[in-house]
């Protein structure tokens, strides 16, 4: 494994001039996020599992939007490599197009029939009730965000991660401090309780598209081609959807499949604690894991522009082995500072953070130790499906490997032992986890493979 991290110097200078930017934004949004769950969960555990409930179809809607912007990155990475801007306008067009439209047909629905469909991920009518609240209000800000999203995911792709950190961090902190003052009535307002979490995550999309607006009018970088914005034409449009459409049906499974699980929660005996137990858990995951996933999305831009540029087959395949090696390892560390912190610090000065039953904090527990066992599958696995398969442009085979462990082991298992032979929650988590090691076996096969290695572009991409 090691031999393969033998690089010069200005190989890691580009995997840090990615990764970093990334992994701060990671960071801060997602410890930012803990702080807004923390907030939510003073109110209460109903509130705190009501609007992780509530989430959880806005969840399934965003992660179509980001299978729009990942499916989109894999043309963009490849083009940035031939410096071809006008393409990769016309592709950001077509990811708004149909991220703006699927987008406010969605959160449309979720305003006018929430009831309907949060009833979809619970049977207890006191969380139903608190998600109802909260995704009524929150709804439109997904539209919003739909929209940052895809343009945040094209800078990325192009070498320019620092104004998606730079996004993050001021919507985040305005989130946190909007959470403040509307959910405790501070400063002279309102005590608004749920409804002013969602009060204030509503204000901050809003900022966060004002920002994008206006870094649109004064970049340098990638200078966008308005005209290939609104006609994108023909070929990149077939091209765009031949790439995109694995990828969107990757992400949007995988997304409902995510969903299934709080919805099985939702439905297992003491299901207040484990919905509970689950968000936070969730939370601290995502801190930790920054890493993983800043050096798998790096991996796709560097990936994407090698091949753009147009690096011999055997390049690429070392440059993945790199990249793959580096992955294993940064698991494997992010799993033991898991297992450490969990102990040292989130066991005895996070969880009494929240209003949680002992009973929630001991699943917590044990989800949290799971998770850091498997990390080193879960990040070489993030790095081969995201970074490596996509930036080559093998995006069919992303999609059989992400989706099918998830709908052929993960969900069957919990479904069975969740909700027909009432197992215990640890074991049905574990079983849901395991997924990570049969996708890493199959995964390392195709990557010995090289077929992943694929040039997208064009030579000429007129319309």
């Amino acid at each position: 494994m090691f031999k393969h991290l033998k690089r010069d110097g200005s190989f890691y200078k580009q995997l840090l001039a990615l990764s970093v930017p990334i992994l701060l934004q990671n960071l801060i949004n997602s410890s930012l996020s803990m702080a807004d769950t923390v907030m939510v969960g003073t109110l209460g555990q109903n509130e705190l599992a009501g609007m992780s409930l509530a989430n959880t179809p806005f969840f399934v809607a965003m992660l179509f939007v980001f299978g729009l912007q990942s499916g989109g990155a894999v043309l963009i990475s490849q083009y940035w490599g031939k410096h071809d801007t006008q393409t990769i306008s016309r592709v950001i067009g077509i990811s708004w197009y149909f991220a703006g439209a699927v987008s406010f047909i969605f959160t449309t629905i979720i305003f006018l029939f929430p009831e309907q469909v949060m009833g979809l991920t619970t049977n207890n009518p006191e969380l139903l009730e608190v998600a109802v609240r909260y995704g009524r209000i929150v709804s439109y800000s997904y539209f919003i965000n739909s929209i940052v999203t895809v343009y945040v995911g094209a800078q990325r792709s192009c070498e320019n991660p620092k104004i998606g950190m730079f996004i993050v961090i001021f919507s985040m902190l305005l989130n946190v401090f909007l959470n403040w003052v509307l959910i405790f009535g501070k400063l002279g307002a309102p005590r608004l309780g749920i409804e002013g979490a969602a009060w204030a995550t509503l204000f901050s999309r809003i900022a966060e598209f004002i920002i994008m607006l206006v870094y649109i009018a004064v970049d340098k970088h990638l200078k966008l081609h308005i005209k290939n914005i609104l006609k994108p034409g023909k070929l990149i449009v077939g091209d765009f959807i031949r790439y995109s459409t694995p990828v969107i049906i990757n992400e949007t499974l995988w997304g409902f499949g995510s969903s299934l699980y709080p919805v099985i929660y939702g439905h297992m005996i003491a299901s207040a604690d484990i919905v509970a137990a689950y968000s936070i858990a969730g939370n601290i995951e995502r801190i930790i894991s920054v890493a993983v996933f800043a050096v798998a999305n790096a991996t796709a831009v560097i990936i994407g522009k090698e091949i753009g540029v147009g690096r011999s087959k055997d390049e690429v395949f070392s440059l993945g082995k790199t990249l793959a090696s580096l992955s294993g390892i940064i698991g494997l560390g992010s799993g033991l500072l898991l297992a450490g912190v969990l102990f040292a610090v989130v066991r005895p000065l996070i969880f009494p953070l929240f209003a949680l039953s002992a009973n929630a904090e001991r699943i917590a527990t044990t989800m949290l130790i799971i998770i850091s066992a498997m990390l080193v599958f879960r990040s070489f696995n993030t790095t081969l499906i995201v970074g490596i398969l996509r930036g080559g442009g093998d995006v069919k085979s992303g999609l059989y490997l992400d989706v099918g462990a998830m709908y052929l082991w993960a969900i069957p298992l919990a479904a069975v032992t969740g909700l027909i032979f009432h197992w215990d929650i640890s074991i049905v988590y574990m079983l849901i986890v395991s997924e990570e090691f049969i996708k890493s076996i199959i995964g390392f096969i195709r990557f010995r493979s090289g077929k992943w290695i694929r040039n997208v572009t064009r030579n000429m991409a007129e319309a």
